[in-house]
């Protein structure tokens, strides 16, 4: 039996159960289709919603896992680096003398001089800085001999138990036939004495306790 496009408009919406066989097969089979293709769509949809925050939280946790793992890998080498750094700065600690040490320190680069066979012609402390907490006492120095000589004066000093470090170093020859003159500063670093005088205040540099000089 054949139904054309007149038939199926004549069709009772209310009157369904008139209707002829295969038009209610048909009717059935587009219902259905219906009703999958729309269960698939809003299934799917939450779906796909749920994998997108499965995506990011996984995301998430391997960034979070990267980054513990990258700390967990360079923990004990930073662990390992701040113990260097710290026995190095106790190392440094005891190597800076006392403001009572100070005095025989300044005794100990004269006699370096006399020991290179140099000759001294200036030898003045300058103004004590405070720099964190310690001070820094500078020495002015001017000193005639020869090349020889002052590098055996610096490697001396320089290699003092004690830290001194030598700066702004010039050698001039001021007379064609005369010796050579070696101009430099030479830094002591100190800590204050507890007992003497307050320190000026944290954050400024300024005049230290004053330390006896050898004249």
């Amino acid at each position: 039996m054949k139904f054309s496009a007149d038939d199926f408009r004549n069709l009772d919406a209310k009157n369904v159960g008139n209707w002829p066989i295969p038009v209610k097969g048909v009717a059935i089979l587009f219902l259905c289709a219906l009703a999958l293709g729309a269960g698939y769509y809003f299934d799917t949809q939450d779906q796909i919603a749920r994998l997108e925050a499965v995506q990011r939280q996984e995301g998430e946790l391997i960034k979070e896992f990267t980054d513990k793992q990258w700390q967990a890998a360079t923990l004990p080498k930073l662990k390992e680096q701040l113990v260097t750094i710290e026995k190095s700065l106790a190392d440094l600690q005891r190597r800076l003398p006392n403001q009572a040490e100070v005095a025989g320190l300044i005794q100990d680069i004269s006699q370096a001089a006399i020991a290179t066979g140099l000759k001294s012609e200036l030898f003045k402390p300058g103004t004590q800085l405070q720099e964190n907490n310690y001070y820094i006492l500078p020495i002015n120095l001017r000193l005639s001999g020869d090349y020889h000589s002052f590098g055996k004066f610096i490697s001396q000093v320089a290699s003092m138990p004690r830290i001194v470090t030598q700066h702004d170093i010039v050698i001039k020859n001021l007379s064609a036939k005369g010796p050579l003159t070696m101009e430099l500063v030479a830094r002591i670093y100190f800590f204050p004495d507890p007992n003497s005088v307050e320190a000026p205040a944290t954050g400024a540099k300024g005049k230290a306790p004053a330390v006896p000089a050898k004249k």
